[in-house]
């Protein structure tokens, strides 16, 4: 399966600044990639790229004064199958976790598990360690949390969301992250891609996604606890410890935000160019 993905974000920026960007395919997926994925700006801007700690690619633009629109548009080859799923996949030891699983046991910027600790071990304690107890946290997220775009706000931590019982997908996967590392199990927050792809489609407008990951008997998996169900097509961009550690974009300066676009979609026809992708909406 192909998928065809690309963005247009734009900015009016009050002064000259650098901008960071969090937009590229992710190195697991660079492999699958049939066009560049490089960001475009219609305007002389130069652009470097950089791995961050947690081996995402982040973009940094020298953004002059004025309007800069930062855009991609590229050619990803998918398998086409859902989330891999391993029902029988058992929790691992602390002891026995690879190095890179431990930092995602620990608390974060909006992931407090030191305040919802007793309530998770209250809730899932007495559900089979591995597969099965993350599925209950899913299932417990998936119903706490009404979603709604008119919900969103930047600054919700995992506990505010869970006492509000309102967000947007990152709030879903805040919670659900926290309420797995509460339990021992370590769990990494995802961004990407993840369009319409073999369920009805959404009247919204496209957006990113967040997720989540576990590390479980047989490694990482993937978990959405928004949706709850396996999907195919998604693409990552970047994981971390949270929505902090993969911010899609930082600017250094005061600008602001004038445009904003998404596509996903799978391909069943010749693919198009960026201007055509982005002028069809």
């Amino acid at each position: 399966m192909l998928i065809q993905a690309g963005y247009r974000i734009a900015f009016d920026c009050l002064q000259p600044m650098p901008i960071l960007l969090k937009l590229s395919v992710h190195p697991d997926r660079r492999s699958d990639l049939l066009s560049p994925d490089g960001v475009q700006t219609n305007v002389t801007a130069p652009v470097t790229q950089y791995s961050d700690e947690f081996g995402n690619l982040v973009t940094r633009v020298r953004a002059p004064a004025g309007p800069i629109v930062l855009s991609s548009q590229f050619l990803i080859r998918d398998s086409g199958e859902p989330d891999r799923r391993n029902c029988d996949a058992g929790q691992v030891a602390i002891e026995d976790l690879p190095t890179e699983a431990i930092p995602f046991l620990l608390a974060s910027r909006y992931c407090e598990t030191d305040l919802m600790s007793d309530l998770a071990w209250t809730l899932f304690g007495g559900v089979k360690p591995g597969w099965a107890r993350v599925q209950a946290i899913v299932d417990y997220v998936h119903d706490r949390i009404e979603f709604g775009y008119r919900h969103a706000r930047a600054t919700r931590t995992a506990l505010e969301g869970h006492e509000e019982r309102v967000g947007v997908c990152r709030d879903f996967a805040h919670l659900a992250v926290t309420l797995c590392r509460a339990m021992n199990i370590p769990a990494r927050y995802c961004n990407g891609y993840l369009g319409d792809i073999g369920v009805p489609a959404c009247d919204a407008p496209m957006d990113f996604s967040a997720w989540f990951e576990v590390y479980l008997e047989g490694g990482w998996y993937t978990f959405d606890a928004r949706h709850n169900q396996p999907r195919i097509g998604r693409v990552v961009i970047a994981r971390g410890r949270d929505a902090a550690d993969v911010a899609m974009t930082h600017s250094f300066g005061r600008a602001s935000l004038t445009g904003f676009e998404v596509i996903t979609d799978e391909v069943t026809t010749p693919p198009v160019s960026a201007a055509q992708l982005f002028a069809a909406e």
